[in-house]
């Protein structure tokens, strides 16, 4: 089901303007225009996005013998 829905934008004058002529260049509408730079602009934001980083764990016995958390200059 394709749903369509309408709403109000504002846009600058000029931008409107360019608008209007690089529709008028390419035959397309300007809502296509419009349809066409908002998935632009969402794609570009979806690529930048950091994916989540999965840190390898490790499980150990504990502390070597010897070794001191509280003193750095144990070994």
């Amino acid at each position: 089901m394709f749903l369509c829905m309408r709403t109000t934008i504002h846009i600058d004058d000029h931008l409107f303007a360019e608008l209007k002529g690089i529709a008028a260049d390419t035959g397309k509408t300007m809502t296509a225009l419009i349809h066409d730079a908002l998935r632009e602009s969402l794609s570009r934001r979806r690529a930048t996005e950091r994916p989540a980083i999965n840190l390898p764990l490790f499980h150990g016995t504990g502390v070597m013998p010897g070794v001191d958390l509280n003193d750095s200059a144990s070994r």
